[in-house]
C-alpha cells in the first residue's frame, strides 16, 4: 500500500514500527513463545490459596486497552479464549537504572492492536480483579492498522460495530473487536461435532466425494461452470452430492455420509448464499418413516449439545427441538393456508390458482414448480416449530420413490423450521426404468427453457441398473440450522467469509477509513 492510501493513524503506526526497527527490537520475532496459561482459565481458577501455581504464568494476547498510570499502567489483552487485565511498572519491565526503553516503548511506540507476550504472576487487585502482574514483555507483532474502537463498561458493549460491510468483509476485525461473534462460530463447530458423533455412533461411515462434476446432478438448481485444460472438457461446481452417495449404497455400503460443501449460481439474502453447507447421508434397507424418527433424534441432541435445552430461543420466539415433529401433507398444508384443493389440479388449473393467489409465474414452470411456488410462498412462514411437510406430488421429486399407499405421490418430507426449509429427505427411487423416464421428464423442462432442471446421469442410471437396495436419504442445511441454535437472522452471519461484490480501490480506503474513526 503506497504511503498516499494512508490513513493518519496508519502513517503514524509505520513510523513507531521504523523507531522500533531503529532500536534493535525484532517487531515480528520468529522464535517460539512458550505460553501455558490462558486468560479465561486463570479468571476461572486462581484463587489466594493456589497462587503458588501462578507465580510464573506466561501468556500472548492482542493489547484492547491501556490505562496510563504514570509509572504504572493498566492493560487489557486478549487471548484466543478471552480477556485478562496486565499490572505493569516501569521497574520491573526496566529494573536496572535506564528506563528509557520502557518509556519510549509502552507508552509511546506500542498501539491498541499489538501482539505482546507478557510473563509475571496472577494476583487479585484492590478492586478485586484477576489480573498479571507483568515481569517481562515482549513484543509479538506490530499491528500496522488500528482497529475500530469498542468502549465496555460494567460487562456491557458499546459502539459495538455492527456495520455489516465492515463485519462480513473484515471477519478478521469482526472476530477480534466482537466476543459474540466468536462463540457463534464455536457453536458452529459444537453442532459439525454433535452430528458426527451421533452418525457415527450408529455406525455410518464419512466419506468424501467429488467437487468437480461433468454432470451437475442430484438438484434442481443453477450450477457455476469452469473448465479442464488437460481434458478439454466442461465441468460443473456440484451442486449436491446425492448421486455419489447413492452410488456407494450400490457398492454395497449400508450408511454413509458426507459434510459436502456445494454451490449454486443464483441470488443472494440472508438464508441464500452461493457456497453453502449440506449435510447429507444415506442408509440401506430404510425409509422415510425411519427417517424422520432418526432427524428428530439427531436435532434433539444437536440442540442440547450445542444449546444446553431443547427449548431455543430464535428471534422473539422459543423454538422446541424436543421430539416427536409435527407431520402434515403438503397438499393438506395449501388447503389449511390458502383454501384451495391442489391435489387433483392439472397445470393451468394450478396456474389459473397461483394467479388468483397473485403469484408471479412463468412458461417455463411445470406442474411440481407450481405446486411448489404455491407452498414456499403463502404456507412456509406458519410452520415455526418443527414440522414434517410429507407425501409431495411425483412431479415436485424426479429422485423419490412412488408412495407406496398413494397415488401420485412420493415418499418425501421437508423439516420446516421457524418458517424455512431445513431438511429435505425421500424413500430414494431404487427402479432403474422409472428413474430414467424421471430424467427424461427433466429434459423436457429444460427444453421449455427451467434452467434448473436436473441433466440425464446416464452412469447413475447404469449405478441403479446393478441394483440399489432400499434406501432413505436426507440432506440438511447445515448454515440455515447453525442460524437456528446460535439465534442468528442471517446465512452470513454463521458463514465465516460469506461472499461478497469485489471491493474496489476507492472503497477499501474508505472502509478503512471508517474503521480507523470508530
Amino acid at each position: 500500500m503506497s504511503t498516499q492510501h494512508l490513513s493518519e493513524q496508519e502513517q503514524l503506526r509505520r513510523e513507531k514500527l521504523a523507531e522500533i526497527i531503529m532500536m534493535g527490537i525484532e517487531p515480528y520475532p520468529a522464535a517460539l513463545y512458550p505460553v501455558n496459561s490462558y486468560s479465561t482459565d486463570i479468571k476461572k481458577n486462581f484463587t489466594p490459596e493456589n497462587k503458588d501455581e501462578y507465580a510464573d504464568v506466561c501468556l500472548a494476547g492482542r493489547i484492547m486497552s491501556v490505562r496510563d498510570m504514570g509509572k504504572a499502567n493498566f492493560a487489557v489483552i486478549q487471548d484466543s479464549k478471552g480477556r485478562i487485565q496486565l499490572y505493569l511498572k516501569r521497574d520491573d519491565i526496566c529494573p536496572g537504572e535506564d528506563k528509557s526503553l520502557y518509556d519510549i516503548v509502552w507508552k509511546k511506540l506500542l498501539d491498541i492492536g499489538d501482539i505482546i507476550g507478557v510473563r509475571g504472576y496472577v494476583f487479585i487487585t484492590k478492586t478485586g480483579e484477576t489480573s498479571l502482574h507483568v515481569k517481562e514483555l515482549t513484543l509479538l507483532s506490530k499491528s500496522l492498522h488500528p482497529l475500530p474502537i469498542v468502549k465496555e463498561a460494567e460487562g456491557q458493549t458499546f459502539d459495538a460495530v455492527t456495520d455489516p460491510e465492515f463485519k462480513y468483509r473484515q471477519r478478521y476485525a469482526d472476530l477480534i473487536i466482537n466476543p459474540a461473534v466468536k462463540e457463534t462460530f464455536v457453536k458452529r463447530t459444537k453442532l459439525i461435532n454433535s452430528i458426527r458423533e451421533f452418525l457415527n455412533e450408529r455406525g455410518a461411515l464419512e466419506v468424501d466425494t467429488p467437487v468437480l462434476q461433468s454432470i451437475p446432478g442430484g438438484a434442481a438448481a443453477r450450477p457455476f461452470v469452469t473448465h479442464h485444460n488437460a481434458l478439454d472438457i466442461p465441468l460443473y461446481l456440484r451442486i449436491a452430492n446425492e448421486l455419489y452417495l447413492k452410488r456407494l449404497i450400490v457398492g454395497g455400503f449400508d450408511w454413509v455420509y458426507e459434510f459436502s460443501r456445494n454451490f449454486r449460481n443464483e441470488g443472494m439474502d440472508r438464508t441464500h448464499n452461493p457456497e453453502f453447507t449440506i449435510l447429507e447421508f444415506y442408509t440401506a434397507y430404510k425409509d422415510y418413516f425411519w427417517m424422520m424418527e432418526t432427524t428428530e433424534q439427531l436435532l434433539e441432541k444437536a440442540a442440547l449439545d450445542v444449546c444446553g435445552t431443547t427449548d431455543v430461543p430464535v428471534g422473539n420466539k422459543i423454538i422446541s427441538f424436543k421430539a416427536p415433529f409435527k407431520r402434515i401433507s403438503i397438499f393438506e398444508a395449501i388447503n389449511e393456508h390458502t383454501g384451495f384443493d391442489v391435489s387433483r389440479m392439472n397445470e393451468e388449473q394450478l396456474r389459473s390458482v397461483c394467479k388468483q393467489l397473485h403469484i408471479g409465474v412463468d412458461n417455463t414452470m411445470g406442474k411440481g414448480k407450481l405446486i411448489d411456488a404455491i407452498f414456499s410462498e403463502k404456507c412456509e412462514k406458519h410452520f415455526v416449530q418443527p414440522t414434517f411437510i410429507i407425501d409431495y406430488p411425483v412431479e415436485m421429486s424426479p429422485l423419490t420413490k412412488k408412495h407406496r399407499d398413494k397415488h401420485g405421490l412420493v415418499e418425501r418430507f421437508e423439516l420446516m423450521i421457524n418458517g424455512k426449509e431445513i431438511a429435505n429427505a425421500y424413500s430414494e427411487l431404487n427402479d432403474p426404468i422409472d428413474q430414467r423416464e424421471r430424467f427424461e421428464e427433466q429434459v423436457k423442462l429444460m427444453e421449455r427453457g427451467d434452467d434448473e432442471a436436473m441433466f440425464i446421469d446416464y452412469d447413475f442410471l447404469r449405478a441403479l441398473e446393478y441394483g440399489m437396495p432400499p434406501t432413505s436419504g436426507i440432506g440438511f442445511g447445515i448454515d440455515r440450522l447453525c442460524m437456528l441454535l446460535t439465534n442468528n437472522a442471517s446465512i452470513q452471519d454463521v458463514l465465516l467469509f460469506p461472499q461478497m461484490r469485489p471491493e474496489k480501490r476507492d472503497e477499501v480506503k474508505e472502509n478503512d477509513e471508517q474503521g480507523a474513526a470508530s
